[in-house]
């Protein structure tokens, strides 16, 4: 099992290192670390094979059984101590863990295969959001996520903590410009909308789709939104205008997903 090293100081450099990571999104870009909180995300880390930086354990939770089964695995991994006040001081969350990690974080190799399902947001500001569509896309088997223009930045503790894991499931890529990646698509690329759209529940997906979801309250920008090739409209209740994006995108792959179970006919 790794020695837990004891840190008692703020001032500590791996201290603020960690501080950096929870707060700034530049930090994470130019470090290409990510701060995970939790057991659970760590395992996922561990899982899938992540390449750690350090492993902080608050005091109170030094003996936990799950603490030190994940110490156990992490070979190599320089793991320290805090005082449960410093701890705190680290964690994103409003109810410490009792641990922490930094992983190394990359974008994938090669570009989104366009013989599979893309998710694709433009301008998704709001983290819980990001991550909850991430991990609606890793459920319902959607590999390939990608992020335009004025997204949550992926890596960040919120998005993490939303996403539950699906960050080690799906390929995540950050896309300048999507219109020209769009384009080129060769399958259905759709977006959700309430005039000229074919009900959700009319169309057949089983083949190959982009999906196209945009910012929250202003949607799709204009230049992303011209790329889309069917309009979608997801039925609901009279009085009802629209859903949570997170929501939409749900019903959508949750539905797409649905079909493609169905027995061949």
């Amino acid at each position: 099992m790794q020695t837990l090293n004891p840190i008692s100081s703020r001032e500590n450099p791996i201290v603020k290192r960690f501080r950096r990571l929870g707060e700034s999104s530049r930090a994470r870009r130019e470090e290409r670390l990510a701060l995970i909180d939790g057991a659970h995300l760590i395992a996922a880390a561990m899982d899938a094979g992540w390449r750690f930086g350090d492993i902080l354990v608050a005091e109170s939770a030094r003996h936990s059984d799950e603490v030190l089964r994940l110490l156990a695995r992490s070979t190599g991994v320089s793991s320290y101590l805090l005082p449960d006040a410093l701890f705190r001081q680290l964690s994103p969350v409003e109810t410490p863990s009792g641990m922490l990690a930094s992983v190394d974080w990359q974008e994938p190799e090669t570009p989104p295969d366009p013989t599979t399902d893309w998710l694709v947001l433009d301008g998704v500001q709001d983290a819980g959001n990001v991550g909850t569509m991430m991990r609606t896309a890793a459920a319902t088997g959607v590999k390939e996520v990608i992020l335009g223009p004025g997204c949550a930045q992926a890596w960040g503790p919120k998005v993490l903590r939303a996403a539950m894991g699906a960050h080690f499931v799906v390929r995540i890529h950050s896309v300048d410009d999507l219109p020209p990646l769009l384009r080129a698509y060769p399958g259905r690329v759709a977006a959700t909308r309430l005039d000229g759209a074919q009900s959700l529940f009319e169309t057949d997906l089983r083949t190959p789709t982009a999906w196209l979801f945009g910012a929250e309250g202003q949607g799709l920008s204009a230049p992303v939104a011209a790329t889309a090739r069917q309009g979608i409209l997801i039925p609901m209740a009279p009085g009802i205008e629209s859903l949570n994006v997170a929501a939409a995108a749900a019903v959508c792959l949750f539905e797409q997903r649905r079909q493609r179970l169905l027995p061949a006919q």
